[in-house]
């Protein structure tokens, strides 16, 4: 069984609200978990204290018996000094390729 530390959302339509949770990697992402550890509010600005709440000390048991954070939950550990800050590079899109318009011959 390997087990993740990730978000899974709650809150309603265009209002997002998250809870950072221990889950199964199995399990869907708003489904069954073993406990939850945090939440993060994206809405409140990012200065906030109350935007990303964690318990440390859960955090810190769960990263010692193995658990593997998500992305984004990696940074949030990096922020607070839990864990090490990982080296993430975001992809940017690149674009379309067109094709060059096809000349008419008479």
């Amino acid at each position: 069984m390997s087990v993740r530390i990730r978000l899974a959302r709650f809150g309603t339509k265009k209002v997002p609200c998250y809870k950072v949770v221990v889950a199964d990697s199995r399990c869907s992402r708003d489904g069954r978990f073993i406990e939850s550890v945090g939440s993060y509010n994206p809405l409140l600005p990012d200065n906030d204290a109350k935007r990303v709440a964690l318990l440390e000390d859960r955090l810190k048991y769960w990263l010692s018996n193995g658990a593997k954070p998500s992305d984004r939950v990696a940074l949030f550990l990096g922020k607070a000094g839990i864990a090490a800050m990982p080296k993430i590079t975001p992809k940017k899109p690149k674009p379309k390729k067109t094709e060059a318009p096809k000349e008419e011959t008479a």
